[in-house]
């Protein structure tokens, strides 16, 4: 069997670009399953947190690492594993992450009483081991299957499985919840089996995997410590496990770390993190405002999780369903806004979709406990459009602004981006909503729903209002920063 010019055997049909006719379509069956139980996984186990909490004597404090340690570790680990798959081969990668992602959840549920929960730290961390080889590979697996001129459409599809999973994950935390809620990680368990054997058999390698290449190990070391010790000392400053000289040294380990990492990146002949390519302003423009949408956005679901077991005095598991507004209008949008990037480019779409998340921000600052459901449910349907005005365009713009030898480097940064946005967002979120509010009324905010004493829902609702009128001037500053993208962007093939 003879081979083309494009390494595709003579006999496989393609299309003018020369990829697999058919092909993208077993791409996004694959990475969709992987994106669809990542997001189902965070907005189920908010659900099953104070049975979890209650069946594992586990402290609150431990509860808030069961969550960021997930976040944590993905963001610092996508772009050193985004590199590794432009050396090594995404698939693999791809296969590795299912597995580990599944691994992880089956320990997840075999948590024990005895170690109070710091056993499903661990799992947890296994976990996003998982999800970081997934976020890495999916979107680049995503740009190489699909031709430039469809590739907003097909990330776009793919963006749904997160908005899907906003919605689907509370209905299925509070369905698995009365059998316990080592459920909520046993139904990963075979799925991500079958998402492992389906991506085994039917994936391929996109691009041909370079054979003279050298990994960076002076500049992926000095981005962990880094960029672990920044986000380490941001989570302690919102939640306090150690005293502040140890948040301080971590700051500056972490500054020491990251300043390290450019001088070391600046002189890489094969670098981690390739800085080069952030001399094209679409990816520049593309990574800038993705971070400060991550930092604009990424505490405002819990806010409102926060708000509605808080003064509306719902349930989680209501709670997590009244988020439904925005995850249908996302999932509506999103596909929609890639399609019409395609043909029209990013530009105004991704402006658009900022200009209408800073004006549901603008709203939210001023909603409290006498505020109609209707007009939240309004707010959040904006920002769902404009989260999906934004994302799918953007991701394409970052994608096609690359070759496809740096498109699993350009994943990563775009994800290690976004989430440290998020977890900037929540440090500046959680103590202006929750500092000088007791330990039992945190309870009932995070956890039990049933309403607050009077006194922390004036502290709740004033920080409340504080929080997003800071996520407010972020995205002003995201729809500035957007004005400078190009009006036409140089599609790399």
């Amino acid at each position: 069997m003879t081979k083309n010019g494009t390494g595709t055997p003579d006999n496989v049909k393609t299309d003018h670009a020369g990829k697999v006719k058919g092909y993208e379509w077993v791409v996004l069956s694959v990475t969709t399953v992987g994106v669809l139980l990542a997001s189902i996984q965070e907005s189920a186990l908010l659900i099953s947190l104070p049975d979890m909490m209650s069946s594992l004597h586990m402290e609150f404090l431990t509860v808030m690492w069961v969550l960021l340690s997930y976040l944590l570790i993905t963001t610092v680990m996508v772009p050193i594993f985004g590199r590794l798959s432009d050396m090594f081969g995404r698939k693999r990668f791809y296969i590795l992450g299912f597995s580990l992602f599944t691994i992880g959840s089956l320990l997840g549920s075999l948590a024990q009483p005895q170690f109070q929960g710091w056993d499903l730290v661990g799992y947890r961390i296994i976990q996003a081991l998982g999800g970081a080889l997934l976020f890495a590979n999916g979107t680049a697996m995503v740009a190489d299957a699909f031709d430039a001129s469809r590739l907003g459409f097909g990330l776009g599809v793919n963006m749904v499985a997160a908005g899907a999973g906003i919605v689907l994950g509370p209905v299925v935390g509070g369905v698995l919840s009365p059998l316990g809620w080592q459920w909520i990680f046993l139904i990963n368990v075979p799925f991500g089996v079958v998402g492992t054997i389906w991506a085994i058999i039917r994936l391929k390698e996109p691009t041909r995997v370079p054979k003279t290449q050298t990994f960076d190990w002076a500049g992926s070391g000095t981005f962990l410590v880094g960029l672990a010790g920044l986000l380490m000392g941001v989570s302690l400053v919102a939640f306090p496990l150690v005293g502040s000289d140890v948040v301080d040294a971590l700051f500056v380990i972490g500054i020491i770390g990251m300043v390290s990492f450019l001088a070391v990146e600046r002189r890489a002949k094969q670098p981690m993190m390739d800085l080069g390519l952030f001399r094209n302003r679409e990816y520049a423009v593309g990574n800038f405002t993705n971070l400060l949408n991550g930092l604009c956005r990424g505490a405002a679901l819990f806010l409102l999780i926060f708000f509605l077991q808080g003064p509306y005095r719902e349930d989680p598991l209501t709670a997590g369903l009244s988020l439904i507004p925005f995850g249908v209008t996302f999932i509506i949008v999103g596909p929609l806004s890639g399609r019409a990037s395609d043909r029209y480019g990013p530009r105004n779409l991704t402006i658009l979709g900022l200009v209408l998340t800073a004006a549901s921000l603008l709203g939210l600052a001023f909603i409290d406990q006498s505020t109609p459901f209707w007009w939240l449910a309004v707010l959040m349907i904006v920002m769902g459009m404009g989260g999906g005005l934004y994302s799918s365009p953007n991701s394409s713009s970052i994608m096609n602004a690359v070759p496809p030898d740096r498109r699993g480097t350009a994943a990563g940064t775009r994800m290690m981006l976004m989430n440290t946005g998020q977890m900037f967002s929540l440090a500046l979120a959680f103590p202006l909503v929750l500092t000088g509010i007791s330990q039992t009324d945190m309870m009932k905010l995070f956890l039990y729903g049933g309403g607050i004493s009077p006194q922390a829902m004036t502290i709740f609702e004033n920080g409340l209002h504080s929080a997003f009128l800071l996520f407010f001037l972020v995205a002003i500053v995201a729809v500035v920063a957007a004005l400078f993208r190009p009006k036409h962007q140089a599609v790399r093939r």
